[in-house]
């Protein structure tokens, strides 16, 4: 009898068996439609010693109903879902589906009707088919996308329709993607360029597991270096994923993508339309996707073929997902090279300090660009006390980076403000009787962003309109912001300066691939004098007039008892700081803080990266912290404080006692309620010699927790929030 095993996705029914009937093929990776009472609910078929469950007897099983016109999943992708899930302590379930994320593209090929204005103007029109109008030149797309984009109801689209404002086209959902090619525009490298790609272009060809540490200083030319490799890829009809860890970023690189491959690459990430992301899954999957740029997620999709991965800005925190499936994109890359046969590159300026022990230790091949592209020098660093160079009252820069500033308008040239805080102001509290605004969901401050008019939770999304009164007094007036965020240096700025030009960049006002496009342009074109922005803006852009960056506060990331804080800060300042001086013009770094001689601020300030991290390294030796000992956190979470607390004492009063193992909690957790839920956070600190995911299954194991009560595992955590 042809029985098979299937991995459904739902964590609770784990696996279940099913018949398959005569005449049917269903081997493993197929995806299987089946039934599950009178549901039909969608599933992987799986090697049964790869799964176990309880056999149910054979005259008992159900037939599956349908396989799904994809190909099957590979047995390494298969290996990768199984590695994932044991290592983070996932469901299997929750990680295949992030395998299976466009639910139509299993449906296989089909038609599917877009709209588009036709170009008729009548004489009279409503002021939602004015907007309608307005927003929807050279956009085509389906109604209900149409309608988001335009920011109006469907049925003031579907009128338009009736009136011939706009028409139907009946387009292939899946018709393909223009091609790259490998010897579009080769570029000339330097020697150094030169040396490093062929080394990874010998790897491609060799088409084995080759991890490399792609290490070389801001403005080097890494992306031109790791193009090579990339073409070669090309030529051999193997498939490229490069990573990114923002959507902001995206833009800028494709601008580079298509300049050097004569084409666009695939993009993969969540603001895609559900058509553009069915018609790459399936391109993905059947070979014709060549090169895909992406976030994180785009590292599980079914590639037919692939023969290359590349994360770039390879440090970046935001790899890290920070719920759900708690990966690390960085990691999970190098696991799936090694499952599949190809060479990984992690790029970056400023490494993690895991990447470079594991470099240390001949795991990683580490290949070194030492200097810029094209003879730019590295820019001159200094800092501020600003105990000893204080800012005026009332204001945020320090005397010296103002006139710095004032030079720079004056000749002409670009400057950046860095400062990794979103919105105007942190806190608003009232003068008069003390009231703070706080999330009424989070144990978090409301932060106020002036340009949209709104106080914003950063954590959950809540959002309230600022009041005109206190609602605590009633006191008109009396509302106070303090301290800066992004918003109110740009507004010191322009005080400073009437006529200088300035644009604020955050995940708020870049949030989507357009809005960066457009920034990037500006900035290009010389039509922006002062750019204020977070970390967003450090990584990634190119402005060859940018000469001058200052960080107004390098405090900030020190604060809150990070484990990661001291080489999180050196990461995003150095980032920051590479910024300037990337064309012919040399540039300058002014970093305003209160404590110049902490490591980290030395390290910067005398452009000693090596000593940071060997003093980084031996500190984290002696603590026992990553890469020479692991973490995890436990994170119990209720509705109800007191369900929360009683669940996390239970479990911590089963705790297992191992002599290479520390368990430190339960306690409040940092962030105490998220998003409505009372949190209690266990540390667990443990030498790398100790099974550490089987010790805590088995922990956990031991509980049998209330429904209202969710555990949650970090392996590996970078948020001790």
């Amino acid at each position: 009898m042809n029985r098979i095993r299937v991995l459904v996705f739902n964590a609770a029914l784990g696996a279940l068996d099913y018949r398959v009937p005569d005449g049917v093929s269903a081997p493993p990776g197929s995806v299987v439609v089946v039934p599950l009472g009178p549901r039909q609910i969608t599933g992987i078929v799986w090697e049964p010693d790869k799964l176990p469950t309880t056999e149910v007897p054979a005259e008992k099983l159900r037939p599956i109903l349908e396989v799904l016109p994809v190909p099957p999943l590979s047995a390494p992708l298969r290996r990768l879902v199984e590695w994932t899930a044991d290592y983070y302590l996932a469901p299997m379930s929750a990680v295949a589906r992030m395998v299976i994320s466009s639910g139509g593209a299993l449906k296989g090929p089909a038609t599917m009707t877009e709209y588009r204005l036709t170009g008729e103007l009548p004489n009279r029109l409503t002021p939602q088919r004015k907007q309608a109008l307005d927003a929807l030149i050279g956009e085509q797309a389906t109604i209900r996308e149409l309608a988001g984009i335009a920011g109006v109801s469907e049925g003031v689209l579907r009128g338009m329709v009736g009136a011939g404002l706009i028409e139907p086209v009946t387009v292939a959902i899946d018709r393909p993607f223009t091609p790259a090619d490998p010897d579009h525009d080769q570029p000339e490298l330097s020697p150094d360029q030169c040396e490093v790609a062929d080394r990874l272009v010998a790897a491609v060809r060799a088409c084995e597991f080759a991890p490399f540490l792609l290490d070389g200083v801001t403005g080097s030319g890494k992306t031109e270096t790791y193009f090579e490799p990339v073409a070669e890829a090309i030529r051999l009809g193997r498939q490229v994923l490069v990573l990114l860890p923002e959507i902001a970023l995206t833009e800028n690189f494709l601008n580079r993508f298509e300049q050097r491959f004569g084409a666009p690459p695939v993009l993969w990430h969540s603001s895609l339309k559900s058509t553009e992301r069915r018609r790459a899954w399936r391109a993905i999957s059947e070979g014709t996707a060549q090169v895909v740029v992406g976030a994180r997620s785009a590292l599980f999709l079914p590639y037919k073929n692939l023969g290359l991965v590349v994360v770039d800005e390879a440090h970046e925190v935001s790899f890290k997902q920070d719920d759900g499936v708690r990966y690390n994109a960085r990691d999970v890359s190098v696991m799936r090279a090694r499952f599949e046969g190809f060479p990984v590159v992690l790029a970056s300026a400023t490494p993690a300090l895991e990447s470079l022990q594991m470099a240390e230790s001949g795991i990683y091949e580490k290949l070194d660009l030492p200097s810029r592209f094209g003879g730019a020098q590295l820019p001159h660093i200094d800092t501020i006390d600003l105990t000893e160079e204080p800012p005026e009252r009332q204001r945020w820069l320090a005397p010296r980076l103002v006139a710095a500033l004032e030079d720079r308008l004056a000749k002409g040239e670009q400057s950046l403000l860095y400062l990794n805080r979103r919105g105007y102001a942190p806190l608003t509290l009232c003068r008069n009787c003390g009231f703070r605004f706080k999330c009424e969901n989070c144990s978090a401050w409301l932060v106020e962003h002036r340009l949209s008019q709104r106080l914003a939770c950063h954590h959950c999304g809540h959002e309230e309109t600022p009041p005109e009164t206190c609602p605590e007094c009633g006191e008109p007036d009396c509302l106070v912001a303090c301290g800066p965020g992004v918003e109110r240096i740009a507004d010191e700025v322009r005080e400073l300066f009437p006529e200088a030009r300035i644009a604020v960049a955050t995940s708020d006002t870049l949030g989507s691939p357009e809005r960066a496009s457009q920034f990037i342009a500006e900035a290009e074109a010389g039509a922006v004098d002062v750019i204020v922005g977070t970390q967003l803006v450090t990584k990634g852009f190119h402005f060859p007039e940018l000469t001058l960056v200052g960080v107004v506060d390098a405090d900030l990331g020190l604060e809150g008892g990070d484990l990661r804080a001291g080489e999180r800060t050196y990461q995003q300042v150095s980032q920051a700081a590479g910024r300037a001086g990337r064309g012919a013009k040399p540039g300058e770094v002014l970093i305003q803080t209160r404590h110049p001689k902490a490591a980290v601020i030395a390290a910067l300030a005398n452009g000693d990266r090596d000593a940071f991290y060997a003093a980084e390294t031996e500190a984290r030796r002696h603590a026992g912290a990553p890469p020479f000992g692991r973490w995890a956190a436990i994170i119990i979470s209720s509705e109800d404080d007191a369900e929360a607390r009683q669940a996390a004492a239970r479990l911590g009063d089963a705790r297992p006692f191992h002599d290479d193992l520390m368990i430190l909690g339960p306690a409040p957790a940092p962030l105490a309620l998220l998003r409505g839920r009372y949190r209690y956070r266990f540390l667990v600190n443990a030498r790398r010699s100790v099974e550490l995911q089987k010790i805590l299954a088995d922990w956990l194991a031991t509980q049998n927790f209330p429904p209202g009560v969710r555990v949650g595992v970090d392996i590996d955590p970078y948020s001790f929030v």
